[in-house]
């Protein structure tokens, strides 16, 4: 819980009764390897931040293929917000990739301390435009170069990642087949 305090602390100010508020809200939830935070095609109902683990946003395309658009590790917010906020139905699947603890929220509860902690929306304004740039600054790149540099920013950017999560959803992350990623990888050695 700490950590999540201390990281909620560097986007704005609470006091101890704020922060008794928001923890007494949490809800600590284990995830397994191939569970769902949230599914496509229904209505995400929570909000969590990772203690532990890795979790991806995957989709499936109109040829059916399944496509890894980001990554989101510890000490992070994970939710599908915009859906969650307006509770219209998910696109994304958000998918553990290792064994997850997080801290969750329900969108019940979320919006108790919304409605109660004066600031909040300023807090989770920031952490949102926080959580956004992250992802831009880590996707943006990836788009214009070649399969070899794309894979060395992914490690780059993901340095603890790259051994923790299968490379068929680093090669989906990268849009190349795990066939060419593996070439690359044996290149590179």
């Amino acid at each position: 819980m700490k950590e999540f305090i201390d990281y909620i602390l560097q986007f704005g100010h609470l006091n101890k009764q704020q922060i008794d508020l928001i923890t007494s809200k949490a809800t600590e939830l284990d995830l397994r390897k191939g569970e769902y935070f949230s599914e496509a095609g229904k209505i995400p109902k929570q909000v969590g931040f990772i203690l532990e683990g890795v979790v991806r946003f995957c989709y499936y395309n109109n040829k059916g293929q399944e496509i890894t658009h980001h990554f989101i590790d510890e000490l992070n917010f994970v939710s599908d917000q915009q859906k969650f906020e307006a509770q219209i139905i998910a696109s994304d699947y958000i998918e553990a990739v290792t064994d997850c603890t997080l801290l969750f929220f329900s969108k019940k509860d979320w919006d108790e301390i919304g409605n109660t902690i004066v600031g909040w929306d300023v807090i989770t304004g920031l952490i949102l435009k926080n959580c956004l740039l992250k992802t831009i600054e880590r996707r943006s790149p990836l788009v214009s170069e070649d399969a070899t540099t794309r894979y060395l920013s992914f490690i780059g950017m993901f340095p603890n990642l790259v051994n923790r999560i299968p490379l068929s959803y680093v090669a989906s992350y990268l849009g190349i087949t795990q066939q060419s990623l593996s070439r690359i990888r044996k290149n590179i050695r």
